[in-house]
């Protein structure tokens, strides 16, 4: 149980003071009936909510896709650093928001943004397989022995890589897949093979692939549909 004035803020753009005016005003109705209080109770999982005559949508969680652009945190507060969470739109600031996993504030693409920490497990866990999917751009051109090298494992000072698939895409281009998410772990990979990432994009997690009307600093939320291919198990690779 949850006091409607914090419900109706997580809910909405609304403030507290906004809301205390709202419900002494007569606006707001909990299954049928006016709140009386800004403190009264209810199931935030179980209620039909009219303010001022509008029905809200009671969500559970919020579930947000973003294009990350370059030079911003994925963090949830910086004192001095842009984040993730400065691109999400103002209603949804009321929730304990996150990014799902991170991208270095110089890699750009997929990001999930949301306030359901179980989920975010799912699809975060090596145990998972889920699988991210990077578009590389590299300083020397990509070489089959990076290819092999990619597919066997590579050693890290913190262990051996669990196999990544490298596909090669142009002389320095490369499209690279894994399922773990070591620190800097893609451009660690490389720079075994004396090589330095220029450009590093993230198009896929799971089997949901960035959405093409999704320009770069957007944040849409996640259909049902699209929540459930972030969380397909990846297939074994090669």
């Amino acid at each position: 149980m949850e006091r409607i004035d914090k419900i109706i803020s997580e809910q909405t753009h609304y403030t507290r003071r906004e809301i205390k005016k709202l419900i002494s005003q007569k606006l707001v109705y909990v299954n049928g009936e006016q709140v009386k209080k800004p403190e009264c109770k209810y199931d935030k999982t179980n209620i039909l909510l009219k303010i001022n005559g509008k029905d809200i949508e009671i969500k559970k969680h919020v579930y947000l896709l973003l294009n990350k652009p370059k030079d911003y945190i994925s963090s949830t507060e910086t004192k001095s650093q842009k984040t993730v969470l400065d691109l999400v739109p103002e209603k949804y600031k009321n929730r304990n928001l996150f990014p799902a996993g991170r991208l270095d504030k110089d890699t750009t693409g997929l990001v999930l943004i949301t306030d359901d920490g179980e989920f975010a497990h799912n699809i975060l866990s090596p145990r998972k397989h889920v699988k991210k999917e990077y578009e590389v751009v590299i300083d020397i051109p990509v070489t089959s022995a990076m290819v092999q090298g990619f597919k066997d494992g590579v050693n890290l000072n913190d262990g051996e890589c669990k196999s990544a698939c490298l596909e090669i895409t142009g002389e320095y281009s490369a499209k690279v897949t894994i399922t773990e998410g070591r620190y800097h772990q893609i451009k660690r990979m490389f720079g075994c093979f004396g090589a330095k990432v220029v450009e590093l994009n993230r198009i896929c997690m799971g089997n949901l692939y960035l959405p093409e009307e999704l320009a770069l600093g957007e944040v849409k939320e996640a259909t049902e549909d699209e929540l459930q291919k972030i969380q397909e198990r990846s297939v074994v690779l090669p």
